[in-house]
């Protein structure tokens, strides 16, 4: 899948991932290959990226919006 993570000013994040966990409104949420499409609004908390090289790669973030489809998914963060 490919990720990524950008906040108004900068690219935080960019590359192939094997999952996505993040802070959903009704608590976290992973995201893995051939997920539905989704749209979900993020909450103050952690966004945690296992990436193909199994290492866990962690942001912290106030608050933001997921959209995800087609195994490319879009973060927008503050």
């Amino acid at each position: 899948m490919k990720l990524l993570i950008i906040n108004p000013q900068k690219k935080i994040f960019e590359g192939e991932v094997i999952s996505v966990t993040l802070p959903g409104y009704l608590g976290s949420f992973q995201i893995l290959k051939n997920h539905a499409p989704i749209i979900s609004i993020l909450v103050p908390g952690v966004i945690k990226v296992k990436d193909i090289n199994n290492q866990i790669l962690t942001f912290k973030i106030e608050n933001g919006i997921v959209e995800a489809a087609n195994n490319i998914i879009n973060v927008l963060i503050d």
